[in-house]
């Protein structure tokens, strides 16, 4: 019985301490949002593998490789600061988001995952295939993306990745 307990336990901390979510947005003509396009995004190796390898899973099952994206990598790193500065994991905001790339970039369709505690590129990526949501809009119909992965002060990994049909 305390075996299955610990067991237990572990799972309950493994899912508290690595957790992430999908969300996503059409474009539509009533889009306000004003916006300049930032052209200049400077690429930690960890975000730069984490778009190769969601590229190499992409093209391994037929679709396209997505272009990166620095206006849409730093929207994402605007997201990460938020969820640092704010201790949490979420889409907040995800509309105002959305709708600069598709006013900015004239995106058709945005899509949005998020994910913390994980340590490895390799293992977020996991995470997400693992998730159907996730997997949707990895494998959705995009032309473009961009990610952030941002340490906290405590060393934690805190993803946001972008997808846009352009």
């Amino acid at each position: 019985m305390k075996k299955i307990m610990c067991a237990m336990v572990f799972i309950v901390m493994s899912i508290t301490m690595n957790s992430c979510s999908a969300d996503s947005a059409e474009g539509n003509e009533d889009v306000t949002t004003t916006g300049q396009v930032i052209t200049s995004y400077n690429y930690n190796a960890s975000e730069l593998e984490t778009m190769q390898l969601i590229n190499e899973y992409r093209v391994s099952i037929g679709l396209n490789a997505l272009e990166k994206n620095n206006h849409i990598s730093y929207k994402c790193e605007e997201h990460n600061k938020y969820m640092i500065d704010n201790t949490v994991v979420n889409h907040n905001d995800f509309t105002a988001r959305s709708n600069n790339i598709i006013n900015v970039l004239g995106a058709k369709k945005v899509g949005e995952n998020v994910a913390y505690n994980y340590k490895t590129s390799e293992a977020a990526l996991k995470a997400w295939l693992e998730s159907p949501g996730h997997k949707e809009n990895i494998e959705g119909n995009y032309t473009h993306f961009g990610i952030s992965v941002t340490t906290d002060a405590s060393g934690k990994k805190y993803y946001t990745n972008i997808f846009v049909k352009i």
